[in-house]
């Protein structure tokens, strides 16, 4: 809320900055539409450098480890509770970061979901904020820069994956934000950003624009970057048709990279509910896949699909949608490990692909954060308050498949 009057208040400034011939514009085109998004990237940096200035509140215990403050689940009934605890001291190599919003992620609710004990976990994987202190040989960030962390804080560096830019898949297991050992503190258990700070590598920090929507950014760290990457490897182009099935958090992203790209897109899910959405976002069609009408005439139509569903579904029926030669990418994670048994020969008769993605690396996911922001591509986020009720309002909500939008945790409501 104090972001939305700040910006406000410098889009007005602004404006009245700008020559007074801007008023002779009347109509909406193209030349206004970039106005407006130097406008607002202008407002997003003005209010940044504001934020860049906020008081600095280091807290550390004897040892150098630094004190953190967040919310841990404590129950597969996605019950959470206010959590204090430490994180690893700063190495030489390492930033902290104060954690301004945390991303909901249908992933942390799956681990949530799977909690076997007790033991508090702090989750969250989708995290931007602003660096208030940086290790000895840190040549990357300095203080006052804004910065993310998405699902990786660390790898071997040195096997073949890594070498090649692809973290996340660490020849000797990369080590992820939240729930993971940490080899390289002590095989302490990470924990995540629903918190106030968190303490990582600046190799596997990402460098958040001064001009960057910082409340929108988060999610790109997941689900920005988890349908960035293969649509990238797919080499989707001007024209081709893609399918997207599924069309929640990673879902909506995946139209909107698409779209950007020129390809018709089709998007599938259960429900009429999200039909004008997707029609808004820029699709050509909207297939309700219980909807017998909807799904006349579907086969041998697409080039690529995209799968973000996170539940049972019929592979086989997406596969019968694509052309030959054509390619399917699976991205959802299921509730439940049961999936349909793939039949050969749809593969084989007419050379179809299947192929599973994960993430992105460090390097891709910068790229993906850059061209984001230079394109204006954000996810829909709802703001909301971080306390534990809430949290748990929002996870019911995204179980319920309803929700249009990513939540967004507000970590500077920690205290409210």
């Amino acid at each position: 809320m104090k972001k939305a009057i700040l910006i406000t208040i410098l889009s007005i400034l602004y404006v009245l900055s700008c020559n007074n011939s801007s008023n002779a514009q009347t109509s909406i085109n193209a030349e206004n539409n970039n106005a407006l998004q130097n406008q607002n990237n202008s407002s997003n940096a003005m209010y940044n450098q504001e934020l860049k200035k906020a008081p600095i509140n280091i807290q550390t215990n004897a040892n150098g480890r630094v004190k953190s403050r967040g919310f841990a689940a404590v129950s597969a009934n996605m019950d959470f509770k206010y959590h204090e605890f430490t994180r690893h001291a700063i190495g030489d190599n390492d930033v902290l970061i104060e954690i301004l919003y945390a991303g909901i992620c249908h992933s942390d609710i799956h681990v949530v979901e799977g909690k076997s004990s007790s033991t508090p976990l702090v989750v969250g994987h989708e995290i931007a904020g602003r660096v208030i202190q940086v290790g000895s040989k840190v040549t990357k960030f300095k203080v006052g820069d804004f910065a993310g962390v998405g699902c990786m804080v660390n790898s071997c560096g040195q096997c073949e994956s890594c070498l090649d830019n692809l973290e996340q898949y660490c020849l000797n297991r990369a080590v992820y934000t939240y729930g993971s050992r940490d080899r390289f503190h002590g095989n302490e258990i990470t924990q995540g950003g629903y918190s106030d700070n968190i303490v990582v590598s600046e190799n596997f920090a990402i460098l958040i624009p001064d001009n960057a929507e910082l409340d929108k950014v988060a999610p790109l760290l997941c689900a920005g970057i988890t349908t960035y990457s293969p649509i990238k490897a797919m080499n989707v182009k001007k024209g081709e048709k893609i399918g997207i099935a599924g069309f929640g958090g990673l879902g909506s992203m995946a139209v909107k990279y698409a779209v950007k790209l020129g390809a018709e897109v089709t998007v599938f899910d259960i429900t009429e509910d999200k039909r004008e959405d997707a029609l808004n976002m820029g699709a050509v069609k909207y297939v309700n896949v219980n909807n017998a009408d909807d799904l006349k005439n579907v086969n041998n139509t697409l080039n690529y699909i995209i799968s973000t569903i996170p539940a049972y579904y019929d592979v086989n029926m997406y596969m019968r949608m694509l052309k030959r030669g054509g390619t399917m990418c699976l991205l959802g994670l299921p509730r439940t490990s049961k999936m349909p048994t793939l039949t050969a020969m749809i593969g084989q008769h007419g050379s179809k692909k299947l192929f599973g993605s994960l993430i992105g690396g460090i390097k891709e996911t910068q790229e993906m954060l850059n061209y984001s922001i230079e394109n204006n591509i954000y996810p829909t986020v709802e703001i909301i308050k971080a306390d534990t009720q809430t949290i748990k309002e929002a996870y019911r909500k995204v179980i319920d498949g309803k929700v249009k939008f990513r939540y967004v945790i507000d970590m500077s409501t920690i205290n409210e």
